[in-house]
C-alpha cells in the first residue's frame, strides 16, 4: 500500500497552493486570449496576408521569368537589340495600330 503521509509543513503546502493558483491563473488568461474573437480574427487575417504574400511572390517570380524570356528573345547578351526579331514585331504593331485607327475613323464618319 502506498504511503499517503505528507511531510510538508502547512506553510509549504500553502506556498504550493499559491504557486499552483498563479500558474492556473496564467493558463486561464492565456486560454482567454487565444479564444477571444479579436485574437481569432487577427490570426485569420495574418494567415490570409501570408497566403496573399506567398501568391504575390510566386506571381512576381513567374512574371519576372516571362519578362526575362521575352527580353532574351529581343536583346542579345550584350544588351543590343536583335534587329532580326525587333523589326518584324515593330511592323506588326504599327500595322495593328493603323488598322485600329482606320476602324475608329470609319465609325466616326
Amino acid at each position: 500500500m502506498a504511503d499517503t503521509s505528507d511531510t510538508r509543513t502547512p506553510a509549504q503546502i500553502e506556498a504550493d497552493i499559491k504557486r499552483r493558483r498563479e500558474v492556473l491563473a496564467e493558463t486561464l488568461d492565456e486560454i482567454g486570449v487565444r479564444v477571444h474573437p479579436k485574437t481569432i480574427v487577427g490570426d485569420a487575417k495574418a494567415k490570409v496576408v501570408a497566403n496573399i504574400d506567398h501568391t504575390v511572390g510566386r506571381a512576381y517570380v513567374q512574371v519576372n521569368r516571362m519578362v526575362s524570356d521575352v527580353r532574351a528573345r529581343f536583346v542579345d547578351d550584350e544588351g543590343a537589340p536583335r534587329l532580326e526579331r525587333v523589326v518584324p514585331v515593330a511592323i506588326a504593331v504599327v500595322g495593328v495600330v493603323g488598322l485600329l485607327a482606320l476602324g475608329a475613323r470609319r465609325r466616326r464618319d
